[in-house]
């Protein structure tokens, strides 16, 4: 399956392929209607609170955060958040950073370097937490749904709404995210090649690892996506990304991450992105560290961005 990622006509094919997994998801029409809530400026940060319409199903409450004497179209981070069992938190990770991130939160640090940021409540967290992980996940299978199908197109369609705003300069896209939030960032960057740049810490991790070490058990409902395994790998998901950049962030004494499955990973990735001549444009670092960014990450994660946003 690898070879195939070398074409553009046939990562497409993939990429439908594998949103072709994800369930009955809502048809996705016309722009997104939205609502704001509330504008506020919180030490730099000018903040939008919005309701978003995306899947027909239920609203999505979603912040949107720039600098706040920003003029004209600025790059945009689509910020993901993390899982953590904080359900109550959401996109409030945004402002606030959990307690395995670095301070500042990631709102502030992108927002210091001149990004717009949008980060929304994804199934079963933020205001969207009156029903558990287990309820949603058990009653969207009932309906011909996957869960994070649904998580997914939501962030597609967030992405949607983004590049209608009069301040977000839409060729230049990046999505960032921890944990779940970095699922999530390689995921959407796989299926939508809108995204420019992908950074994702503590998540990418080849699938048989996980099955050898019995680290998929970490995992919560949400990560589980029926008849996945007869069809890709976590490089097959990842190649879809190639040739746009990529940075990958890991601790090596993560159970989320076993080192086995870090090594296939890169191995991939370092073969495919040299053969399409963009070897710089993939990066995997690892650190001494469980499940948590470190400052080094931080610094990474930014300096990535910087140099491809």
């Amino acid at each position: 399956m690898m070879q195939e990622a070398t074409s553009s006509d046939s990562r497409q094919k993939r990429r439908e392929a594998l949103y072709g997994l994800l369930g009955r998801l809502p048809d996705r029409l016309g722009e997104p209607a939205f609502r704001t809530l509330e504008r506020r400026i919180e030490g730099g940060i000018a903040i939008e609170k919005l309701v978003l319409e995306l899947n027909g199903l239920e609203p999505v409450p979603a912040y949107f955060l720039k600098p706040k004497d920003a003029e004209g179209r600025l790059p945009l981070v689509v910020y993901n958040h993390s899982h953590g069992g904080y359900y109550d938190v959401g996109k409030e990770e945004v402002l606030r950073s959990a307690p395995y991130l670095q301070k500042p939160s990631y709102g502030e640090a992108l927002t210091a370097e001149g990004y717009a940021v949008l980060c929304i409540d994804h199934w079963a967290f933020g205001e969207r937490s009156g029903r558990t992980e287990r309820q949603i996940f058990k009653e969207m299978l009932w309906r011909g749904r996957v869960m994070w199908g649904m998580m997914v197109f939501d962030s597609i369609r967030a992405l949607d709404y983004a590049v209608t705003r009069p301040d977000v300069d839409p060729e230049r896209i990046a999505t960032l995210g921890m944990s779940m939030g970095g699922t999530m960032a390689w995921w959407l960057a796989a299926l939508d090649p809108r995204i420019r740049v992908t950074v994702d810490l503590c998540s990418l991790v080849e699938y048989d690892a996980l099955l050898e070490t019995g680290g998929y058990d970490s995992h919560n409902f949400y990560y589980f996506v029926p008849g996945l395994l007869g069809h890709f790998r976590a490089s097959d998901i990842s190649a879809l990304i190639a040739p746009r950049p990529h940075l990958s962030l890991a601790g090596e004494r993560d159970r989320l991450t076993p080192p086995a499955g870090l090594d296939a990973i890169d191995r991939n990735m370092r073969e495919l992105y040299r053969a399409l001549g963009e070897e710089e444009r993939w990066r995997q670092l690892r650190y001494p560290v469980g499940h948590e960014e470190t400052g080094e990450m931080r610094r990474e994660a930014l300096a990535f961005l910087r140099k491809w946003l």
